[in-house]
């Protein structure tokens, strides 16, 4: 005698058409990037040198850099802050650095491509790779402009990255259509594209494209609630790598060596993901200022004014991850 689902049941249980196992990459040399936390002294104040002692010992791990993203508060720092923690960022590295392209407007505002290429430019110039952040103007496309408009930024430049961004990170965030993803790769100088919608099959789908279309691409992998999506052949570019960078690039060369110890460190750091990234998910921001206080990397945890906050308790929890995972401070 079978036991039979509701349908609702049978569809909460159906993730993607194809089984995804056929996407699986054992062994496979991972690229990493890091969305660095701009941790702050108090509402107002930036922790400079936190943040760059950070940025260092994110490359240092292994890990490429990714400054002025949202894990960084780059959409709402201000141009000017954003320009120099990208000065002081290349003065302390030589590595690759990427930084967020923004364009800051309103529901309801046009698209505003010259304000992007100007954004785009001033990030080149820089040295910087640019990753392109949602706007309400570009979000209001339709696919395909949002791929021309993509397609314009890379006659610009020599090298950039495109972002998929799901609404309950950004008001202004967009998840593009199967279709448009793939004339996406036909763009020479979009090298990869991260994907932020939190939806495994998603992810699925762009790798099977990629895989179809243009090996090379890099689909990066925004979804901190599935980091093992490197398992199918994803890179990242995520905002819970800043909370242990190290562990991380130590997980990626497990993968990389064929070690079963994989999997447990790859469990642990989930755990932490999963807790960090709860509702409100923009709270993951205090999450990880907690956590790098508590590895004693930072001097403060406060958030800046107006920014989501999480609960005080949280610390006892975060500091069980931090002794589950080896990194409390001693």
């Amino acid at each position: 005698m079978s036991v039979g689902l509701g349908a609702n049941a049978r569809d909460a249980r159906v993730v993607t058409a194809t089984p995804p196992f056929d996407l699986l990459r054992p062994r496979r040399s991972i690229t990493g990037m890091s969305a660095v936390l701009l941790p702050f002294l108090d509402p107002e104040t930036p922790d400079i040198d936190g943040f760059l002692t950070h940025l260092v010992r994110t490359v240092d791990a292994g890990l490429v850099p990714a400054i002025n993203m949202d894990t960084g508060f780059g959409p709402t720092i201000g141009a000017e802050r954003r320009a120099e923690l990208l000065r002081l960022a290349r003065d302390a590295v030589v590595c690759e650095v990427v930084a967020g392209a923004h364009v800051l407007d309103s529901p309801g505002d046009g698209f505003d491509a010259d304000a992007l290429h100007r954004e785009v430019d001033a990030l080149v110039a820089a040295g910087a790779t640019p990753i392109l952040f949602p706007s309400h103007g570009l979000a209001a496309l339709e696919d395909d402009q949002i791929v021309e408009e993509w397609a314009a930024v890379g006659e610009r430049v020599e090298r950039f990255l495109g972002f998929e961004l799901g609404k309950q990170f950004h008001p202004a965030g967009r998840i593009l259509g199967l279709d448009a993803y793939e004339s996406v790769l036909s763009i020479p100088t979009c090298v990869g594209a991260k994907h932020s919608s939190l939806e495994r099959s998603r992810e699925w789908d762009r790798l099977r494209v990629r895989d179809r279309v243009r090996p090379d691409f890099m689909v990066l992998t925004g979804n901190d609630l599935a980091v093992d999506m490197v398992c199918y052949g994803a890179d990242y570019l995520l905002g819970i790598t800043t909370f242990a960078p190290d562990l991380f690039a130590e997980r990626d060369r497990r993968w990389a060596a064929g070690d079963p110890s994989f999997h447990q460190l790859n469990d642990d750091l989930q755990y932490l993901g999963r807790f960090a990234f709860r509702s409100p998910v923009p709270a993951y921001k205090h999450s990880a200022a907690q956590f790098l206080r508590l590895r004693g990397w930072i001097d403060s945890d406060v958030t800046p004014a107006g920014a989501p906050e999480r609960p005080p308790t949280d610390v006892a929890i975060l500091s069980e991850i931090a002794e589950r995972l080896g990194v409390a401070a001693t």
